[in-house]
């Protein structure tokens, strides 16, 4: 018995389940099999788990554009498509390492959003119980700003940098 709690109140259980976790919404380069994915398991930025795969429940634009090809989710409720992603539960570390990535607050914003779960990978977290087709809002980084022409562009719902569109995010580190 004695094992079974030392190893219980082990500082790195309660340090992992003691850090305020956000779920966060990814579709873009940060997705499994695209260029920024990684970053989501370098310690150095943080923690983050893969809970599963889910769509936005309304529709959003999701557009690819700059020199870049810089995927960005308009925050435009009801236009475009019901947009395909990851979720993913991050700490504060990891939040603030995405922050400054995604360039919040200059290129995108944290919005709330609500998803439909498509596949739950995930640990069950209290009394929540999360299966396909369940409903939660998490939150997802959406373009700040946009050119008007942005309104018009092609529209995606399921971004990919080597997807027939042509338009290959550009991974060349900005100094």
């Amino acid at each position: 018995p004695n094992l079974y709690v030392s190893s219980f109140f082990t500082p790195q259980v309660r340090l992992w389940s003691s850090v305020l976790m956000t779920r966060i919404f990814v579709y873009g380069t940060l997705k499994k099999g695209q260029p920024n994915n990684y970053r989501m398991f370098d310690n150095n930025n943080g923690k983050a788990e893969y809970l599963g795969s889910a769509f936005t429940s309304q529709k959003y634009p999701l557009v690819i554009t700059t020199k870049d090809n810089i995927p960005f989710l308009l925050n435009i409720p009801g236009q475009g498509h019901r947009v395909h992603g990851e979720i993913y539960k991050v700490d504060d570390q990891m939040l603030k390492f995405l922050d400054t990535f995604k360039s919040v607050p200059t290129l995108y914003q944290q919005t709330v959003v609500q998803l439909e779960v498509k596949e739950w990978v995930g640990k069950m977290e209290g009394e929540e119980k999360v299966s396909p087709g369940s409903i939660m809002d998490v939150f997802v980084y959406t373009a700040t700003t946009y050119e008007p022409d942005w309104r018009s562009l092609p529209c995606y719902e399921n971004y990919d940098s080597e997807g027939d569109h042509g338009l290959k995010y550009n991974t060349e580190e900005k100094l």
